[in-house]
């Protein structure tokens, strides 16, 4: 039986907005910058407190990128912020040139990522974001998996020296990580040890996979679950030192799988360690309206579907 239980849900939206509120009051250096979207990147604690370190762009993505390169040339860490599908489709010639090339010190802050978005639709839907992102030279890609995480990670985020991109969900969720966690980007968490089986997650999968670890047990599996919520850099050490102890390995994540986290583990372990993997991912397709539990279902991004998986890659061994 795992160690975590839900403290109560609520959305990694909201723990963004929070560690921001705190970085307000501890970071003189740290500006935030929205694409009119305040109230859903929850910052207007923020906004209240720090009126003079605050910049509305308006709907001009574009723009906002470049505002904020040229923020870090006078010593300021700007967080830019809104939808996931804004923060990199419609501005990633913007990224790569002025953030990415040079290295920028720019904090990406993209919300409403994923498939959870739900009713909003596939328009709004981005699920390539992380394969964008993490293919750009230099750029941190970090993808939390619950508001306390959320909060964490916006804070240490601050202190690292270059480009990131912080992805996180517009839904209420578990919040089942510690409130005084200590973030460290790129290690990896051990959320509870096993012996027949990997389980690797990030973001919203990540309690799924703690649900499917239980179901599992009570089958007789035991199922070694993994927090990957830096993808980029990947700790592969991690995930090697598991999948030797396990011989077979499942990645979980709400993304598509061409671009995800699963395909950094499967080219990482083709060249090291060649493991039996299975995929929890969308099939290289869009999504569609519905609520975020109904295209959960549909696309196969859940406990049930993590747990199948398991049990496929069990016969690969």
């Amino acid at each position: 039986m795992t160690k975590y239980v839900d403290q109560g849900k609520n959305d990694t939206r909201s723990g963004y907005g929070a560690g921001m509120t705190e970085l307000g009051r501890t970071n003189p250096n740290v500006v935030a910058l929205c694409a009119d979207l305040i109230g859903s990147l929850k910052i207007q604690q923020f906004i209240d407190e720090n009126p003079d370190r605050f910049f509305q762009i308006g709907i001009a993505e574009a723009n906002m990128m470049g505002i904020a390169a040229g923020l870090t040339i006078g010593g300021k860490i700007p967080f830019t912020g809104t939808f996931a599908n804004f923060s990199t489709g419609r501005v990633y010639d913007q990224i790569r040139q002025s953030i990415a090339y040079s290295g920028k010190n720019v904090k990406i802050c993209a919300s409403h990522a994923g498939i959870t978005l739900g009713e909003d639709g596939a328009t709004h839907q981005i699920l390539e974001d992380i394969g964008l992102m993490k293919m750009l030279p230099g750029m941190v890609v970090i993808n939390p998996c619950d508001y306390n995480q959320t909060k964490a990670a916006t804070i240490a985020i601050a202190d690292y020296e270059g480009p990131v991109y912080l992805r996180f969900g517009r839904p209420k969720v578990a919040n089942f990580t510690p409130v005084d966690q200590k973030f460290e980007i790129g290690k990896a968490l051990m959320l509870n040890e096993g012996s027949d089986v990997t389980i690797v997650a990030t973001g919203h999968l990540v309690w799924e996979a703690l649900i499917a670890c239980e179901n599992l047990e009570a089958q007789g599996i035991s199922a070694e679950v993994i927090n990957i919520h830096t993808i980029k850099p990947l700790d592969s050490e991690a995930v090697l030192k598991s999948v030797k102890k396990t011989g077979c390995i499942v990645t979980a994540e709400e993304h598509n799988y061409l671009g995800g986290l699963g395909e950094s583990i499967a080219g990482m372990l083709a060249s090291k360690h060649p493991t039996p993997q299975e995929f929890i991912a969308t099939q290289d397709t869009f999504g569609e309206s519905g609520t975020p539990d109904q295209l959960m279902e549909k696309y196969g991004l859940n406990n049930k579907a993590i747990e199948k998986a398991v049990l496929k890659v069990l016969k690969r061994k």
